[in-house]
């Protein structure tokens, strides 16, 4: 049978406040997130077999556990009737970067579940899944810009998000998420926060630049504390010409510059590459990625 496939796209927080430390354990976030054009590929030919093989360019960095295979057993024990097979990744993306990669990969298992079991597998029942297998397994599994709240796993798709472009930089280390917030000084929860409610930006580019602009992303001096390299990356992509915005995107380290096009993007990109051949570069649009790719 042809494998099916299905892309793990690059999550970006284009803004990361943490508002509290919850009772358990977890940070009450709000973060506005978009998709990346770029991510890993994940394939599955359905068979009785459940199997996973690691090839690309960072696959020997993948260390333990995968969620993939996390996926496709919380799938068949909510529906013990299902068809898996063998999956394959291709890990494009840095791992422990910041950019949502597992939570990507397990999202896209789940949808590559969903087209091997079509007649007996509804979307809306991996859709609860996927907060169970992580914070970020919800907003990647729809892979649209959304507004994220409590530990993440709260989900509002954003109207009328902007085409534009993006350039994300790494300097070629990982950075533990755990690590990040474990060194985070935030009061502990007294009362819930309040959820926002849906973003429209009426596909305006400065209206997206005026809501993101005064809102930061409050792991960035932990991850520079920890990862003095950070520093170094935000200051050469403040460089770039055109750049309009420049982040660290979740936990890092991968850092990322806006652009009002893709076009601008990728001229900034062949610039820095020639600047910075030691570190990962990636340029694409940014926003809400057409999964055409899925055969």
């Amino acid at each position: 049978m042809t494998a099916l496939r299905d892309i793990a796209w690059a999550k970006l927080n284009l803004t990361l406040e943490v508002l509290v430390r919850r009772a358990d354990g977890f940070h009450e976030l709000n973060s506005l997130v978009a998709f990346a054009g770029v991510g890993d590929t994940v394939e599955l030919e359905p068979e009785d077999a459940l199997d996973l093989k690691v090839e690309g360019p960072f696959a020997t960095a993948l260390d333990g556990g995968n969620l993939i295979l996390n996926a496709a057993e919380a799938a068949k024990a909510q529906s013990p009737g299902l068809t898996l097979g063998r999956f394959r990744l291709f890990k494009n993306l840095p791992v422990a970067a910041g950019l949502g990669g597992g939570s990507a990969d397990a999202a896209a298992a789940l949808r590559l579940i969903i087209r091997a079991n079509q007649e007996v597998l509804s979307e809306a029942a991996m859709a609860d899944l996927a907060p169970v297998l992580g914070s970020d397994v919800a907003v990647c599994f729809g892979s649209k810009a959304a507004l994220i709240t409590g530990r993440g796993e709260l989900v509002t798709p954003v109207r009328g998000f902007p085409s534009c472009g993006v350039v994300l930089a790494n300097p070629g280390l990982p950075l533990s998420t755990a690590d990040v917030y474990g060194a985070l000084d935030v009061p502990p929860l007294e009362l819930p926060s309040q959820s926002s409610g849906p973003l429209d930006f009426a596909g305006d580019f400065d209206k997206l630049l005026d809501y993101v602009s005064p809102r930061g992303n409050d792991l960035e001096a932990v991850a520079m504390l920890l990862a003095p390299e950070v520093g170094d990356v935000l200051a050469t992509l403040r460089t770039l010409e055109d750049a309009r915005l420049v982040r660290l995107s979740g936990s890092g380290p991968t850092c990322f510059a806006v652009f009002a096009t893709p076009r601008q993007a990728l001229s900034a990109a062949a610039a820095l590459a020639d600047s910075r051949p030691d570190w990962w570069i990636a340029a694409s649009s940014l926003g809400n990625p057409e999964n055409d790719s899925r055969t």
